[in-house]
């Protein structure tokens, strides 16, 4: 017979704990102290110890009553049954359920991020990159760190960068907006959450205005760099990065770092390895005549030690981010006007409007990823022999500049 709630709550505790039956395998188990809990009884098919098929009996737990009233307790063996009927152990389900909401709990954005940021570190990620990652997770931890990854919403992302936005620090917002959307596709690919909200979140944030790096791209005024790089009146090493950066027009990170284990004078080749550069590939750097004298220059000041350029302070240490820049401020040369940086902008407009070299060569040597990987993979092989003539072609060009600043003529990009 079914229970009622009348029966129910006319049941008395005694010494021992007993069942009220209800339907379909519900019961409620009446305790000694007088709690009133739910429990299903039902069979799954499993083997007896000698490993023979037998039916083993289970139950399931639904809660106590009134909390969970007679109606609801229905509703949840019956789903149960349902869950039985297509093949699945309900208890089973309840604990995986029960397992998966713990874990969950544990798995806050910042453990999962921090994961992240060493899956990125194992893959060889540049150290600054790494160290943009952790700054973008210290930033983002105050409102998002110890919520469970699982519990985010594109809301919650959205009042975690809009206070960086409010800032007037639009670029800053926008990258942070990348780096959560990183974490949450790393939770993604490891099955803690089923989707990205920040790809509901395009066009939710200001759009930083591009800001272009400073670069000298005037011929003329070409010259008067260079010839004020050689009045330069500070350091010899520094002296010798500055007069180095046009000629090969590599990163600033890139020559900074520089080690003479990587440098081939008598091949005119500088080899410079995949974890040091952007696109994690090695790049070759031909050397030109000019190049490869002041590397000899250098060599004769610091060819004893690892570095190329080390730096003042901590001779095993490279030269410091900041002393090329610094170099240019000191000729006189604003942030607005040069940077170091800048070198490979000047580069890479005056040698495409030479019409001399072939657009891809050029961006071979700039070391630009190719977006392609077909394409990319021919290309880092491609174009070598262009680009040696290319490098002294250069080279001698800067040479014309600084002795008289006269202008090789080059061919411009025809008026539209």
């Amino acid at each position: 017979m079914a229970l009622t709630d009348t029966a129910i709550r006319a049941a008395k505790p005694q010494a021992k704990a007993y069942k009220l039956a209800d339907e379909k395998g519900l019961f409620l188990l009446v305790s000694p102290s007088g709690g009133l809990l739910w429990r299903m009884k039902f069979r799954v098919n499993g083997v007896d110890d000698s490993g023979q098929p037998k039916r083993i009996e289970k139950l399931l737990s639904f809660g106590a009553y009134p909390e969970v009233s007679l109606k609801m307790a229905r509703a949840r063996r019956d789903e149960a049954r349902g869950q039985q009927a297509d093949g699945v152990d309900p208890a089973l389900k309840k604990q995986q359920a029960k397992q998966a909401a713990k874990s969950a709990a544990v798995q806050t954005f910042a453990v999962v991020a921090r994961d992240c940021i060493e899956k990125n570190r194992r893959e060889g990620l540049a150290e600054a990159t790494l160290a943009k990652r952790a700054w973008f997770l210290k930033l983002v931890s105050p409102s998002l760190g110890n919520r469970p990854i699982s519990e985010i919403q594109p809301i919650d992302v959205l009042q975690a960068v809009r206070p960086i936005e409010a800032k007037g620090k639009l670029e800053s917002a926008r990258r942070t907006l990348e780096f959560i959307g990183q974490v949450f596709r790393f939770a993604v690919a490891n099955q803690l959450v089923p989707a990205d909200p920040t790809r509901d979140l395009r066009g939710a944030l200001t759009a930083p205005k591009p800001k272009h790096l400073a670069a000298i791209l005037e011929p003329k005024q070409v010259g008067e760099l260079l010839r004020a790089i050689d009045g330069y009146r500070g350091g010899m090493t520094t002296q010798i990065a500055l007069s180095l950066s046009p000629h090969v027009f590599v990163r600033p990170g890139e020559l900074r770092k520089a080690e003479w284990s990587e440098i081939d004078l008598e091949g005119a080749v500088w080899r410079i390895a995949a974890h040091k550069m952007k696109a994690r590939q090695e790049h070759a750097v031909p050397l030109s005549r000019q190049a490869v004298a002041l590397f000899r220059a250098a060599r004769d000041l610091t060819g004893h030690g690892r570095y190329v350029f080390p730096s003042i302070r901590t001779p095993a240490d490279h030269m410091s981010e900041n002393t090329v820049n610094a170099a240019l401020r000191r000729l006189g040369f604003s942030g607005d006007e040069m940077t170091a940086h800048g070198f490979r902008a000047m580069a890479s407009t005056l040698l495409n409007e030479s019409g001399k070299w072939q657009p891809d060569a050029i961006e071979r040597a700039l070391a630009h990823k190719d977006r392609d990987p077909i394409r990319a993979a021919y290309h880092r092989g491609a174009h070598w022999a262009e680009r040696v003539q290319m490098a002294q072609w250069w080279s001698d060009y800067l040479d014309q500049l600084r002795r008289d600043g006269a202008v090789v003529p080059i061919r411009r990009p025809a008026q539209r």
